[in-house]
């Protein structure tokens, strides 16, 4: 019986049994029939569904083990282990050579978390399996589970080695070879499979992004490329490809293939983007705004895509439309701290200090500590008069960066404005005493700190 066949007469007892439920005229299914409906119920998620075919299956077939490792795997699925356990406990006692009841109390153990036990017993089930690809594959998810790469990578390959069109372990195996950073490994391994499946789309595509990773853009270039001609209709290869051409600033050909793309399928805020960025590259700027604009009308959580428009106009230096642009990004998604940096930078260009400190705020708050932020909104409050508020935000700031020069000198500077001679006399030293070059910033913060004499007697001492 040939495949299609079997698809056939699967879809015809799936559909006879859709139409009994309908009209609640029991009919006879034999168990082949039975174990289809369940397992297409199960795969589908229609649970209720497979526990009522599961139901009907066992009263006309009770003695079929094949239905009753069905009802194991729903009692799985469900959380019932402890019932399972003790199905699949009566299941071995009369058939312990079944590779299933292993595969069964494999999974109990890999819900329970058991992980090493799982794999030893999917090993047992290889000793009875006919079909030893899909117990590799488990093996595999279990040596993932226990974060064992080599080994996980060595079962996925047992898969590819008995079905070399088995995609998902192909993919699993490039996973653990990047997660183990072993992307010469990789190729040599994509390579080899290539020796033998030269039309496979797939491992060109990813042997493609090995050499995009190790910047061998020519040798990604040429993988791209045989994957096209494997599928001319896969569009990753097309949009890897615009990648590497970008990276070699080949951006005329770059727009070709992401535009291929958009011709495939419905358009990807990815690909609009990238079009942008490299019409921007080649100076058409109206061209540029343009398919930005289409990358936040198609997907407006994309962050990227507003970054893109804000930080076109403020290379431009039109900081009221880049101002427009991230106002529009925060209305969407106000917990960005991508866009509240640059909400703070571009109302502090347009001198408008209280919204450029709010935004400060709001991304310290949003946990961006970089040292930069500190210290802007440090020179804000300073400049705002707020020298309580701006000492308090440099001390919070010392905590992440403890003897940090130019928090030390501002923190001097902000005690000296304020009277407090002491205070700011510790603080000087402090920072003297680290790096005397940096007392530059009193000079450009503080002009009148920086021009005190007991100020002047102190740096002498240190220069």
């Amino acid at each position: 019986m040939n495949y299609n066949h079997e698809e056939e007469e699967a879809s015809l007892s799936l559909n006879r049994f859709e139409s009994m439920l309908k009209s609640n005229d029991v009919k006879f299914f034999d168990s082949n029939e039975f174990e289809s409906i369940i397992d297409y119920y199960i795969e589908n998620g229609k649970i209720a569904k497979a526990k009522k075919a599961l139901s009907l299956g066992l009263s006309q077939h009770p003695s079929s083990i094949s239905l009753r490792l069905l009802r194991v795997e729903v009692m799985v699925f469900e959380n019932q282990l402890d019932k399972a356990d003790d199905l699949l406990a009566e299941l071995h006692a009369i058939e312990p050579k079944n590779e299933e009841v292993y595969i069964q109390k494999a999974n109990i153990l890999s819900k329970q978390h058991d992980h090493k036990k799982a794999i030893q017993l999917l090993k047992m089930a290889l000793g009875y399996t006919k079909d030893p690809a899909d117990v590799y594959s488990l093996l595999g998810m279990e040596y993932l589970f226990l974060d064992d790469y080599e080994h996980a990578k060595i079962n996925f390959m047992y898969c590819l080695e008995n079905d070399p069109e088995d995609y998902s372990s192909l993919y699993n195996i490039i996973y653990c070879f990047d997660i183990l950073e072993q992307h010469t490994e990789a190729i040599k391994y994509l390579n080899a499979f290539l020796d033998k499946n030269p039309y496979c789309e797939v491992a060109w595509h990813q042997v493609g992004k090995q050499y995009y990773d190790l910047e061998l853009y020519k040798k990604a270039l040429t993988s791209f490329d045989f994957a096209i001609i494997s599928d001319e209709y896969f569009i990753g290869a097309y949009l890897e490809k615009g990648k590497v051409l970008e990276k070699l600033k080949r951006y005329p050909e770059a727009i070709e293939n992401y535009k291929i793309t958009l011709e495939l399928d419905d358009p990807t805020s990815f690909a609009l983007l990238r079009i942008g960025k490299c019409y921007e590259q080649l100076g058409q700027y109206d061209l540029a705004i343009q398919y930005f604009s289409r990358t936040v009308h198609e997907d407006p959580l994309l962050d990227k895509g507003w970054i893109a428009i804000t930080d076109f106009y403020m290379r431009k230096k039109n900081f009221q439309k880049a101002l427009y642009y991230i106002n529009k990004a925060i209305s969407i998604d106000s917990e960005n701290v991508l866009y509240w940096k640059r909400y703070a930078t571009i109302n502090n260009r347009l001198s408008f200090f209280e919204e450029a400190e709010r935004g400060y705020r709001k991304a310290l708050e949003l946990g961006n500590y970089e040292l930069e932020t500190w210290l802007s909104r440090s020179d804000i409050l300073k400049f705002l008069g707020e020298y309580e508020a701006a000492r308090h935000n440099l001390f919070q700031a010392i905590e992440f960066y403890p003897e940090n020069v130019e928090i030390l000198y501002r923190l001097a500077g902000l005690f000296y404005e304020t009277q407090n001679f002491e205070k700011g006399e510790n603080f000087l030293k402090q920072a003297l005493s680290i790096d005397t070059e940096y007392h530059i910033i009193l000079e450009e913060l503080f002009p009148r700190v920086y021009t005190l004499s007991i100020v002047q007697n102190i740096i002498k001492t240190y220069l």
